[in-house]
């Protein structure tokens, strides 16, 4: 049985280019980088390498990298700093359709006697960028957006928001885990303080991220003991995977116009085939601007999970929105904050692309997810009634 892989949202194939370049320095290349010799000097050349690509795909300086474990640890570092640089603030605003690493750390803060605002999203998931003019204050330390939904791939007016927020002396944050590589970004031109990513994303390894740190901007270590990262992130640096990530944002810079054309064309064949194919559905998002690479479509009167049970019988991977929530029988946070209807919710397909993606990929979801949607409403005593109408 062929696989074909449309979870990219969820993690992506390491490019086989990024593992060959960091295969030597398991065994062969294997200095610390902070070393004084020369065996670890040659490892911290590449490690200076790697953070010099990372900020090119960024728009970025090389010293406003800060090498992590994960987009994670990088969202969690940011909140952090912010609020032990402004120990008098006692505000946080974030969005109620965040990817977890972000909002359950907010609502455990406001356990903590820290006042969480979590902005709304209208139908589209896009935010009311008035509103958050309106709720930040002088008590406000950190706003933190994500630049990308996971799930729908909707974009955020990030730029416009992080004018916003620093006009108000905020500092501002965003998770841009799922944006970063599928559309350009410039931090020379932006205003944003902090930016987390991640290397799985983009065709990189698990356990490496990135957090840019805007030079100039008060930052605090959530990990202490040692001077890596400029004293930003203690802990001996995870070489391999950082120079695996430097060779992925490479990549990730030289493929940006196939994400924009290539892949976003394959989107758009399965959103229009799938629709007309598939009667009552409805695109997550679809009336606002998206991640070129995600698709998210909700079909009434059927559940998600005997949705994706049927496809991976056939081969094809997707999801039913965050991999970090898929254990949960709950509609996802995000449709709920978008205000999708219960029995669309309920039946809510992610798929997202890459630029490993191929047409004959697209074609197979085309042929199989139509009469699996039929076999399910059939089953449904709301779809029977559907389909009786």
């Amino acid at each position: 049985m062929r696989e074909i892989y449309l979870d990219n949202n969820a993690t992506t194939k390491v490019d086989e280019r990024v593992f060959e370049e960091m295969r030597p320095y398991f065994c062969e290349l294997y200095g610390n980088p902070s070393s004084m010799h020369f065996f670890g000097g040659q490892v911290q050349k590449k490690v200076d390498e790697a953070r010099a690509r990372v900020a090119s795909l960024l728009g970025a300086l090389p010293d406003e990298i800060v090498f992590t474990a994960c987009g994670t640890e990088s969202d969690n570092a940011a909140i952090r700093s912010a609020l032990e640089v402004f120990p008098e603030k006692r505000h946080i605003i974030t969005s109620r359709v965040e990817h977890p690493a972000v909002l359950t750390q907010c609502r455990n803060l406001s356990k903590r006697g820290y006042r969480v605002t979590e902005l709304n999203v209208d139908g589209n998931g896009q935010l009311d960028l008035a509103e958050l003019e309106k709720l930040v204050d002088e008590d406000t330390a950190i706003v933190s957006l994500m630049y990308a939904n996971n799930e729908t791939g909707v974009i955020f007016p990030i730029e416009e928001a992080a004018k916003i927020v620093k006009k108000k002396g905020a500092l501002f944050h965003t998770d841009a885990v799922q944006a970063v590589g599928k559309i350009p970004l410039n931090m020379a031109d932006s205003a944003i303080d902090m930016l987390s990513l991640s290397g799985h994303k983009l065709h990189a390894p698990k356990g490496v991220g990135v957090l840019y740190v805007r030079r100039g901007t008060p930052f605090r270590p959530m990990l202490v003991g040692g001077h890596q990262e400029r004293g930003r992130r203690a802990g001996t640096e995870n070489t391999a995977s950082i120079i695996a990530m430097g060779k992925a944002c490479q990549l990730a810079e030289q493929y940006m116009a196939d994400e924009a054309g290539r892949v976003r064309e394959m989107r758009d064949r399965l959103e229009r085939e799938l629709t007309a194919l598939i009667p009552n559905t409805r695109i997550n998002g679809g009336g606002t601007e998206r991640l070129p690479n995600t698709l998210s479509i909700a079909m009434e009167f059927v559940e998600g999970e005997g949705i994706l049970l049927l496809l991976s019988e056939k081969g094809i991977c997707a999801s039913s929105g965050s991999a970090c929530t898929s254990g949960s029988l709950e509609p996802s946070h995000v449709l709920r904050a978008m205000g999708v209807p219960f029995t669309c919710a309920h039946g809510s397909i992610r798929f997202s692309l890459s630029r490993f993606t191929t047409d004959d990929d697209i074609n197979a979801v085309i042929e199989a997810l139509p009469p699996i949607i039929s076999r399910l409403r059939a089953m449904s005593p709301f779809g029977r009634e559907f389909l009786n109408k």
